[in-house]
């Protein structure tokens, strides 16, 4: 599963340069099964199963099924990288493609692209503070230097590929807020955009 990546940013020596949106981690999910749970193909609250093939064949199942993994926690249409934020501890992103079916939410013919935020419905969750995952960085989690000037995240606990090496202490609405133990700027949108991060 893909994590978001983050510009590099030494506080004392690069002050000025501003930190990227971090990416969105996720699989894809092609329309609705033949019978839908729900009045939306995957809205709010309701649940898919991983697939038969992996996450790559994804279809929306009751909550109460065996085969259920994931719950929608919030849905948004048109691309991730253009729409609202998932939540914070969000643990994954399906991203919807168009699709024509036989059977849609609206009886129009088709279902239009989106995406949806998701949230295991066991442990561990990736999208949790410290988790080593999840479409966002929160305060909380931990991120190593990947080169380039990026940085990614990974599990707080050492129990991730890589180790940790900085830990996002605060968001801030301005890098000058931050308090004098930083040595990283992290990008984390939403009101407090700004990440402080110090070394582990």
């Amino acid at each position: 599963m893909l994590t978001g990546c983050q510009r590099l940013t030494d506080a004392p020596d690069n002050p000025s340069a501003a930190p990227r949106q971090g990416g969105v981690a996720g699989t894809h999910a092609s329309g609705p099964s033949p019978h839908p749970y729900g009045s939306a193909f995957l809205g709010v609250d309701e649940c898919s199963s991983f697939g038969r093939r992996g996450t790559a064949d994804v279809t929306e199942v009751p909550c109460t099924s065996e085969r259920a993994a994931a719950r929608v926690v919030a849905r948004h249409d048109g691309g991730a990288a253009d729409g609202p934020p998932c939540p914070a501890t969000t643990d994954f992103v399906l991203h919807i493609s168009e699709a024509r079916p036989a059977a849609d939410e609206d009886g129009d013919g088709t279902v239009p692209q989106g995406y949806a935020c998701m949230r295991a419905l066991e442990g561990p969750h990736p999208g949790d503070p410290g988790g080593g995952g999840g479409p966002r960085t929160i305060v909380g989690d931990c991120v190593y230097g990947a080169g380039g000037g990026q940085v990614r995240e990974t599990a707080c606990d050492g129990g991730g590929a890589r180790q940790p090496e900085y830990e996002v202490t605060e968001a801030v609405t301005d890098r000058r807020r931050c308090p004098a133990e930083t040595v990283l700027y992290v990008r984390l949108g939403g009101s407090h955009p700004v990440g402080c991060a110090r070394p582990l």
